[in-house]
């Protein structure tokens, strides 16, 4: 089979296309037939580790966490799946050294989740990362769900910083599939469509008005949820818009650096902080983001493509380096890779 692969850390050149044996999985495990794999900063943050030339966590490891194809063969004990089902994946290389960056990938059966009726596989590579990452934001909030469902967020209303990137374009589509009232926050014209064709109500361009008193005038008793991509940047924006007992749902700190926690301010508004990575949230949080999920799947709650506020930006299997570099460089929309 078809396989990228890379034996050291570093910039995107140090992918390879090569052929590989093709394995049975194991007891437990899922073989699945890649047709589309997604791209996400995680990839090539991985790829790229502590450096040019450092050993990565196994000899050889093929990229990408998310992708979407169909069962090829199953392990012993693996009775809730059958061959031929369409699925997706999540997780696909953490702690493991073979994701979606190839023809076929075996995965543990819990990582490998159905596709509803009518869900395409680009949908299907474009949930993972983004949409559980979106739905633990969702739901970290001490007043708010644990779970989503339509009205489970009904009367909050939710600020997704950034509704342009993919977390931000699959908390909008939930929160909304939810019932909140949704306001992002965007730097252009441009993303302002994409976030419109998502589903925020309000959208604000930060750069040509002032984003607090904007935010202010369409939520005048503050935010319950922020969905924070860009902490360093927003800190006092949040404080400002902030409703008593919100809740601030980190994860990523887009341009980097420290941020000031003033105590006065936060503490006054209760406010409380929750950083947000898939890798360390747990199994339960993991299970019940893929249950909403699949609810919102048969809703047709969380489209793709231009129209639906992500754009798909393709490449074949044999340009994945192409692709995170795409990914690396802060392209707009969704990153697909289709497997032949």
């Amino acid at each position: 089979m078809k396989s990228v692969v890379y034996s050291r850390t570093g910039d995107p050149s140090v992918l390879q296309l090569v052929d590989r044996d093709l394995t049975e999985p194991g007891p437990g495990e899922v073989r699945v037939r890649i047709v589309v794999s997604g791209v996400n900063p995680t990839d090539w943050k991985s790829r790229l580790g502590s450096g040019d030339g450092a050993a990565p966590p196994f000899p050889e490891v093929t990229p990408n966490q998310d992708g979407a194809g169909v069962v090829d063969a199953l392990g012993d004990g693996v009775e809730d799946l059958a061959v031929g089902d369409r699925v997706w994946v999540y997780l696909a290389g953490h702690q493991r050294p073979t994701g979606t960056a190839q023809e076929y990938t075996n995965l543990p059966a819990g990582r490998v989740v159905r596709l509803p009726a009518g869900t395409s596989f680009d949908i299907g590579a474009s949930l993972g990362v983004p949409a559980m990452t979106a739905h633990r934001a969702l739901t970290v909030s001490e007043d708010g769900p644990n779970r989503l469902h339509p009205g489970a967020l009904a009367g909050k209303v939710v600020l997704v910083a950034g509704g342009a990137g993919a977390v931000g374009h699959a908390a909008i589509q939930l929160a909304r599939w939810a019932g909140a009232t949704v306001i992002t926050t965007i730097s252009g014209a441009a993303k302002a469509a994409l976030a419109t064709a998502a589903g925020a109500h309000h959208v604000i361009n930060y750069r040509d008005e002032d984003a607090a008193a904007a935010i202010t005038k369409v939520a005048p008793d503050g935010v319950d949820l922020v969905v924070e991509v860009a902490i360093s940047a927003n800190s006092q924006l949040n404080i400002d818009v902030a409703k008593p007992r919100a809740s601030i749902a980190i994860y990523a700190n887009d341009g980097g650096g420290e941020f000031p926690l003033p105590i006065r301010p936060n503490m006054i508004k209760n406010l409380r902080y929750q950083f947000v990575l898939l890798y360390t949230v747990g199994d339960a949080a993991l299970t019940a983001a893929v249950e909403d999920i699949t609810l919102a799947l048969v809703d047709k709650a969380l489209p793709v493509g231009e129209n639906a506020g992500l754009p798909l930006l393709r490449f074949p299997l044999a340009n994945t380096a192409d692709a995170h570099q795409a990914v690396q460089d802060g392209a707009v929309g969704k990153v697909l890779i289709d497997v032949p």
